[in-house]
């Protein structure tokens, strides 16, 4: 019994060590430095490396002063070893670590100042605009 006991506390111990799938996003920006937002919140500054959960479609917004603010949306497939029933034996059978990177870059573009004559028409308009707008009687 003793011996039965041993033997299925080693099994649950080599269980619990084997199998670890690593995901990560390697993000970087032309140029570095951008502010990555992924799937909505805040991540940190290009170049960043970033742990996922799920594979699929995620949306990646980059900011940085001076360029366009972009936002791209980046598709990262399951491989192989992630598909159903697969995935159980990758993640939790397999006695290595098993290391999958997506590597994005994302180019950003110069932000284009305003032409003055844009400006002073899109003022123009407001005023103008604005002029329509019926003015509220006084409170008595």
């Amino acid at each position: 019994m003793r011996r039965f006991a041993t033997i299925c506390v080693g099994m649950m111990c080599a269980f619990a060590l084997s199998g670890c799938v690593e995901r990560r996003f390697i993000i970087e920006s032309n140029p570095p430095g951008a502010i990555v937002y992924m799937d909505g919140q805040q991540k940190g500054a290009t170049p960043l490396e970033l742990p996922f959960d799920y594979y699929g479609w995620h949306e990646f917004t980059l900011v940085k002063e001076g360029y366009e603010t972009k936002t791209y949306r980046a598709r990262a497939p399951a491989p192989w070893f992630q598909w159903p029933p697969l995935d159980f034996f990758s993640e939790n059978v397999y006695p290595g670590h098993i290391q999958d990177n997506r590597r994005f870059t994302f180019d950003m573009e110069y932000l284009q100042p305003p032409r003055t004559e844009d400006l002073l028409n899109q003022a123009k308009i407001l005023r103008d605009r604005g002029a329509t707008v019926p003015v509220a009687p006084p409170n008595e």
